[in-house]
């Protein structure tokens, strides 16, 4: 019943965001005729063609990925055979990341494409458990494609975008300000729904981990380490990968605003999640900044409480 009510939210506001784009085209089209949307479409189309084909060797440029064999890492290769038989995908290819910042990413363009990796700092601050749920739920991002979803909806807002801009350079009208304005709106809203459903793939894909061997509270731990890794990163270095952020299991920039609500969690302050904190987090009341809200609705990932809250709900399943 949970999967059905996420991916019922992945496609209503994936709707909603082709609903946006149609009124804002009938908009053009009732000031301009046909012809100047068609352009835009393509134009944009084309620009998320070539990302999506070139957009994974920009991701292993950016994270320095080098791909290891068996041999290498054999532990490393072990999980993800599993993980991949379980979720019934071809094995991806599995990498490491030369940096300390303490992540696991999946990218590519299809399922028999996947390629899941993580970073030299995960390695250093997560058992094999932990690393495991990390895994799942990077394996459960390949598992349901939703790397193409993200691809095909971010078409939306950058249409919008592109027809706002060409009303600035353009014939100082009133059609003009009113395309251009419906345009913003349309730009905004579609932003705004496409961190909703990027948001709610994270949730997916954390119950897609539990769904194919990992561990709930494994999982909730990885993510409570993964933001105390976070908080004393170099700017330089969140700043060097801010690109491919998305990707990561949670969002690097936004450690220091979770880490004072994050601390109601760890009930022994033992720096983990056990199984026995994770059953009582079930039934707890928990807080959650004003701060956080709001900088949860300009994030690509949910807020960390919250997911941890539902790991609980899901390790009651």
């Amino acid at each position: 019943m949970k999967r059905f009510w996420l991916t019922l939210r992945i496609w209503l506001a994936t709707a909603l965001l082709f609903a946006v784009l149609y009124a804002i085209i009938a908009v053009i089209c009732t000031f301009l005729g046909f012809g100047t949307p068609l352009i835009f479409a393509i134009m944009s189309i084309v620009v998320v063609f070539a990302q999506y084909m070139l957009g994974p060797s920009m991701v292993e440029r950016v994270m320095h990925v080098r791909y290891v064999s068996p041999q290498e890492a054999p532990n490393l290769h072990a999980m993800i055979d599993e993980l991949a038989m379980n979720a019934g995908i071809p094995k991806p290819k599995v990498g490491v990341a030369e940096t300390t910042i303490p992540n696991a990413f999946a990218f590519g363009r299809t399922k028999k494409d996947g390629r899941v990796c993580v970073t030299r700092g995960i390695l250093n601050i997560l058992d094999e458990e932990e690393l495991k749920a990390v895994l799942g739920h990077e394996i459960s991002h390949i598992r349901h494609n939703d790397m193409a979803v993200m691809t095909l909806i971010s078409v939306v807002p950058l249409i919008c975008y592109w027809i706002f801009i060409s009303t600035l350079f353009g014939d100082s009208d009133s059609d003009a300000g009113v395309i251009g304005i419906v345009a913003l709106v349309g730009y905004l809203l579609g932003q705004l729904l496409v961190l909703f459903v990027s948001r709610v793939r994270e949730y997916y894909a954390d119950q897609g981990s539990v769904e194919i061997g990992g561990k709930p509270h494994k999982l909730a731990s990885a993510l409570y380490k993964l933001v105390y890794g976070s908080v004393n990163l170099d700017k330089r270095q969140v700043k060097e990968v801010e690109g491919v952020k998305a990707f990561f299991v949670n969002d690097i920039s936004d450690a220091h605003n979770e880490i004072s609500d994050l601390e109601q969690l760890d009930l022994d302050m033992d720096g983990s999640i056990s199984e026995m904190e994770l059953a009582e987090l079930r039934n707890m009341k928990t807080s959650i900044g004003t701060g956080s809200k709001i900088m949860e609705l300009l994030s690509t990932h949910p807020n960390m409480v919250k997911r941890v809250k539902r790991l609980a709900e899901l390790s009651n399943t």
